[in-house]
């Protein structure tokens, strides 16, 4: 596991949005001399937050893709952003820890450092210590819709149906409520019986909405697991199950389940690529003073 944490660490340390002011280029040093101490700040925050609880590195992770998508802005009086939409409300979180990072980084370095460049260095120092916490986690993808629709939607960001199957891969650690997929092993005939018979013990039919079950059998452990499960027929989500089954990403899913290698690669180049989607550089962003509100 130690050289797969490793691999994982050097591929996703260009993962962060670092753009400097007037420019598009994209440069993960850009810091180096204006927030020298800023990788520091953000590892050990990290740190502390998931010996704290062991949950919030996949919470951040998820953040990560959320915000990549929509921005994960606060309520106001003319503004409805998507932290309280439907699959979000009462179970996205973590936003705390980035405002405590946020709060770090500001005494350090004042109005320098972006909230986006913030999450994207928590949500990748938070991948690494999946390789060595054992923590238990909650992460959900709000998609549930045919592959076709999933692909057409990340080729809209500019990601590709691999990176669409590779990022899906996050679903290997962490938890899931009992009511964003009971509609799936209750209804969906692509589903091992054994798999869907020992989840509906924990998920009635009606009522447990808030009952837990793992979205693979290692979640406690950033692996490949999660595509083993998926070519058993025992994908947790509907929308995951839809990666394999009988459609175009099932080579790429079979690859992962067999070489961890390659799923850590992938996964670790596309999240690069996601976080490359549609950056705001020079003037056409801003440095929020606090990441839940634009200034």
């Amino acid at each position: 596991m130690a050289s797969l944490a490793k691999l994982l660490f050097v591929t996703l340390l260009a993962s962060s949005l670092l753009a400097s002011p007037g420019s598009a280029q994209l440069s993960p040093t850009f810091y180096s001399t204006s927030c020298p101490n800023l990788l520091t700040i953000v590892r050990n925050a990290m740190t502390q937050a998931v010996n704290n609880e062991a949950r919030m590195a996949a919470s951040i992770l998820r953040l990560f893709f959320h915000d990549c998508f929509v921005n994960l802005l606060d309520d106001t009086a003319t503004f409805t952003g998507e932290k309280n939409a439907g699959p979000n409300r009462n179970s996205a979180r973590g936003y705390e820890v980035i405002d405590a990072i946020k709060t770090r980084v500001e005494a350090a370095c004042n109005a320098t450092v972006s909230c986006a460049d913030i999450l994207a260095l928590a949500a990748r120092d938070g991948v690494v210590l999946v390789c060595n916490y054992i923590f238990y986690t909650q992460i959900y993808f709000s998609i549930s819709k045919i592959l076709a629709t999933l692909v057409t939607m990340f080729s809209n960001k500019g990601l590709n149906a691999r990176d669409l199957t590779a990022l899906s891969g996050a679903h290997t650690i962490g938890q899931a409520r009992c009511v964003t997929f009971r509609g799936r092993i209750y209804n969906d005939t692509n589903i091992d019986p054994a798999f869907a018979t020992t989840r509906r013990a924990n998920c009635p039919a009606t009522g447990g909405d808030a009952n837990l079950a793992p979205m693979d059998t290692t979640p406690a452990r950033f692996d490949n697991d999660y595509y083993r499960g998926l070519v058993a027929r025992r994908g947790l989500f509907h929308s995951d199950q839809e990666l394999f089954n009988g459609g175009s990403q099932d080579a790429a899913v079979r690859g992962y389940s067999n070489n961890a290698a390659s799923f850590l690669g992938d996964f670790a180049a596309a999240m690069v690529r996601m976080g490359n989607i549609s950056p705001l550089t020079g003037t056409n962003g801003e440095v929020r003073r606090n990441c839940r509100r634009i200034n």
